[in-house]
């Protein structure tokens, strides 16, 4: 399906621009007509500092990258946790945040599609998403079972040949939080709300949605959940913690 002299294109590209065209020629030979690319030095890094190539429409990724939806989306959620692709239909977006951002995603002709995950041998963290509009459903997922093998294939090309491209993703401290501020975070992670959370801790709701707001603050995002995405994605908390 894909053939060696079409992945060499990517080892062999001369600047991003080449090599950007040569990726997203290979998603669309798959059946994908937008593919994105984005990568970071580590999973300590900030999101909005990847090495990032897509021909999503620019309106989507501005709104995206200014509203930090990597946070919330459950397909880089999926890729901190794991080395298996997700194929990704409207069920996977749940929750009201989650579920406006696959409806605002559709109108950009981002309808179906599969995120396979990139972990690098030095740490790196990164995605590879290829979307479409096609609709969900079985012949989706036939299709899906199909083309898998050539889409890893063209991840660890990706990856390799985008290595020489990516010295601008530096790398960022991480943020320092109390331990109140972890405990409130854990709690929330746990999906209990402010009230049950001053409860747990006999403390006040007032100073437990301080402490939140010092998390957002420090982290640079908007919402709780968007705080314990961050939190997990840089190893301060632990989806398995006991709390859960």
């Amino acid at each position: 399906m894909i053939e060696t002299a079409q992945l060499v294109q990517l080892l062999n590209s001369k600047d991003v621009a080449s090599w950007s065209r040569a990726l997203i020629g290979l998603g669309e030979q798959l059946g994908f007509d937008q593919v994105l690319f984005g990568i970071v030095s580590s999973r300590h890094a900030q999101f909005e500092r990847a090495f990032l190539q897509s021909n999503y429409s620019t309106e989507w990724r501005q709104r995206y990258d200014a509203e930090h939806l990597a946070y919330v989306d459950p397909t880089v959620g999926h890729c901190l946790t794991s080395s298996l692709p997700i194929v990704w239909e409207p069920d996977l977006f749940v929750g009201d945040a989650q579920s406006a951002l696959y409806e605002e995603a559709s109108s950009h002709g981002i309808v179906t599609g599969v995120t396979l995950p990139i972990h690098g041998p030095n740490g790196e963290f990164g995605v590879l998403s290829f979307a479409s509009d096609a609709k969900p459903g079985a012949g989706f997922a036939r299709d899906m079972a199909q083309v898998t093998p050539a889409l890893t294939l063209v991840r660890d090309y990706a990856f390799a040949s985008s290595q020489r491209f990516t010295q601008s993703a530096g790398k960022d401290d991480v943020p320092r939080l109390t331990r109140r501020e972890l405990e409130v975070l854990n709690w929330v992670m746990a999906g209990k709300s402010s009230w049950e959370i001053s409860m747990i801790t006999r403390c006040s709701e007032a100073t437990v949605n301080f402490h939140l707001a010092n998390v957002r603050q420090k982290f640079n995002v908007n919402t709780r959940q968007q705080a314990v995405v961050k939190a997990i994605s840089l190893g301060l908390i632990n989806p398995e913690d006991h709390h859960r």
